[in-house]
């Protein structure tokens, strides 16, 4: 029987291990992202990566059936869901997904302290964190590029949407950080359930199938390391209770969404949330992520 190399995410920690963590995981990302370009939100090796996809640009060779349905629905589903194609319902969705990362983002950004006012690891280590978020953003809009969507907006949430994601990131950390690790992983779910799809709906794509994943491994890898990062910050009461909050915060999210549940099956993600341990991981995302030492096993 094969050895796993991994634990469960909710693998208990103690108060040492978790500050030998940070400071470790602080290390990894100062390599991992290059220099915070804190007045453009944006990281110096992340925006090398993003200019080498736009400077050698991959679209479709045969456009979407019908772009404007993309359009009509991309912001809110307005069609009856099971009436649009797979790779329309696709791209939607992962608008939608998106967005709701970009609001967040933009709420927390003026939360969290500038590096310059940022006095502990963990402070540094969420701005870097925001910024990577806000490099995330633009790879999904250069992904919808990819598929001749050029008239993507970028629209805000409803005014109470909004407002919820501009208080979140003022809650203090015991009321925060485990629904912020829960959403961080939900990301990582959805996420390796895209690679697939892309396989199916694009198989006849081939530049734009593997531009995508190449895309995504870069969004991926991220988050890897930041359900790491964010399961770092919570103590021994805060991850159990952060399996149980796995289930209801995956189905409201997704209730947003309707896309999600047209392409994929939502009970499926759940199990792959409760069930995180990085071994599904291909080696080499794994190789350039980062997991917490208390997830590893030793050799």
């Amino acid at each position: 029987m094969t050895q796993l190399k991994y634990r469960s995410i909710f693998t208990p920690a103690s108060d040492v291990q978790r500050q030998e963590n940070f400071a470790d995981y602080w290390l990894f990302t100062q390599q991992h992202g290059g220099e915070l370009l804190e007045a453009d939100r944006d990281l110096a090796k992340k925006r090398e990566r993003l200019a080498y996809f736009q400077n050698n640009p991959v679209r479709l060779h045969k456009p979407l059936a019908d772009p404007e349905a993309f359009y009509r629905n991309y912001v809110k589903m307005v069609d009856d869901p099971k009436s649009l194609d797979r790779l329309t319902l696709l791209l939607c969705g992962i608008y939608k997904f998106a967005r709701h990362e970009w609001v967040g983002i933009k709420g927390a950004w003026d939360v969290v302290p500038d590096m310059a006012n940022s006095h502990s690891v963990e402070d540094k280590i969420s701005r870097v964190h925001l910024a990577e978020e806000f490099c995330h953003w633009r790879l999904f809009d250069e992904m919808l590029k990819t598929c001749g969507l050029e008239r993507v907006v970028w629209e805000p949430l409803t005014p109470f949407k909004e407002m919820i994601y501009e208080q979140f990131p003022k809650l203090p950390g015991v009321l925060m950080d485990t629904p912020a690790f829960v959403t961080e992983l939900m990301g990582v779910s959805f996420y390796c359930h895209l690679y697939p799809l892309f396989d199916e709906l694009l198989a006849d794509e081939p530049e734009v199938r593997d531009r995508l994943k190449a895309l995504l491994d870069e969004i991926t890898i991220d988050e890897v390391a930041h359900v790491g990062q964010r399961r770092n910050f919570i103590g021994p009461l805060g991850i159990k209770i952060a399996r149980y909050l796995v289930k209801p915060f995956y189905i409201l999210f997704y209730q947003d969404i309707p896309e999600v549940g047209e392409l994929f099956d939502v009970k499926q993600m759940i199990a792959h949330g409760e069930a995180f341990d990085f071994n599904q991981l291909p080696d080499y995302m794994v190789a350039r992520s980062w997991i917490p030492s208390y997830c590893k096993v030793a050799v």
